[in-house]
């Protein structure tokens, strides 16, 4: 095995040499900025998801000076519909704080990167490496799984022994030399021929010394996490609409699910939901609710059940009173707001109810 890792590094630095990427947009021009954004979209998100975000926020964004100086709305609106949106915020943070303390400059030491809101281990080594140039092993997904395949690690990576493993591994086959290239090939490596399904292990150019390719068990790595039935939690929410047509959103705190994002008033219940039309002086009798087919969201720990509920008001002259935590949203001339992909789509149903 000693001589297996000897040359692992020389083998995928080969591999990518003559069939890696090369052309992915944040690889053109690899800034620190243009690479940090790229692997924060990247996170939980696949390659070709990630493009066309990226593109549109480079092309709004194409500096951390004009990010550090953009409202969070238009941050979150970029980043609608790409999930965890705890990221976006974390970016805009981190620019405002780069810029205001340390004149719009990436830090170069792992340390000081790792200090800053959304940014670990791995995608502070993968900044340094692919933007600077510098040493520094990476361990991402794509390569926790051919790690954890070359070298049969037993145990899911959300383990810490499991993981300090991998960390080692993945430092004891990061060259010296070329870091850049090797800690790009080992992702895409893992994203193109060592997936999680349908692995090519005969085009991989590691397959003659994988252990578990000789012990024919490579579907079996990486672990998965253990197995949970995922708990269901049901809400209703809220399509108050106005005698304009425009609908009543509200912003979400920024903790919890979908935080900083606008929103439909959510409640536990149909009787809290009527409470609250009561006290904001909405007729909201049964009758007055029209309740569609509950649609079901899931998280990574549960299944959200929403049902909407649209009460079209009858009198023009009523307004909830806006401010930083509402306001009336114009279906028809959408503003850029941060919204989450449900409230995207409930949003177009119930422009395609009105019309």
């Amino acid at each position: 095995m000693t001589a297996a890792i000897d040359s692992f590094s020389a083998r995928v630095l080969d591999w990518f040499d003559n069939h890696g990427r090369k052309d992915l947009p944040w690889q053109q021009n690899p800034t620190p900025y243009r690479v940090w954004v790229s692997e924060i979209m990247l996170q939980q998100t696949q390659v070709q998801t990630v493009i066309p975000y990226y593109q549109r926020f480079m092309q709004s964004f194409p500096s951390l000076e004009v990010l550090a100086e953009a409202e969070i709305d238009q941050v979150l609106h970029h980043w609608s519909g790409l999930g965890y949106y705890a990221r976006a915020r974390n970016l805009h943070r981190t620019a405002q704080q780069l810029y205001e303390q340390n004149a719009a400059m990436f830090p170069d030491s792992i340390d000081a990167l790792v200090a800053l809101p959304g940014i670990g281990r791995s995608t502070a080594a993968a900044i340094l490496s692919l933007a600077s140039g510098q040493r520094h092993a990476i361990l991402d997904g794509n390569v926790k799984r051919v790690l954890s395949r070359f070298f049969s690690v037993e145990g899911w990576a959300g383990k810490t022994a499991v993981l300090d493993k991998l960390w080692d591994l993945s430092e004891s086959v990061t060259p010296e030399q070329r870091t850049a290239a090797f800690n790009q090939a080992m992702m895409d490596l893992g994203a193109t021929l060592c997936r999680r399904g349908k692995p090519e292990c005969p085009r991989c150019p590691l397959v003659d010394d994988c252990t578990a390719y000789a012990s024919n068990r490579v579907k079996e790595f990486p672990f998965p996490r253990p197995r949970r039935d995922l708990p269901v939690r049901k809400v209703q929410m809220l399509l108050l609409v106005d005698a304009d047509n425009a609908v009543y959103l509200q912003r979400r705190a920024d903790s919890g699910i979908w935080g900083g994002l606008w929103s439909f008033p959510e409640f536990d219940s149909l009787q809290t939901l009527q409470d609250w039309c009561d006290i904001a002086g909405v007729s909201c009798k049964q009758d007055d609710l029209q309740s569609w087919v509950p649609v079901r969201h899931t998280f990574s720990h549960f299944h959200l059940d929403i049902t909407p509920c649209c009460v079209r008001l009858q009198n023009p002259a009523f307004s909830v009173m806006e401010g930083d935590q509402g306001l009336w949203y114009n279906v028809r001339q959408p503003q850029e707001l941060g919204l989450a992909a449900p409230v995207q789509k409930l949003l177009q149903a119930l422009h395609s109810w009105d019309s």
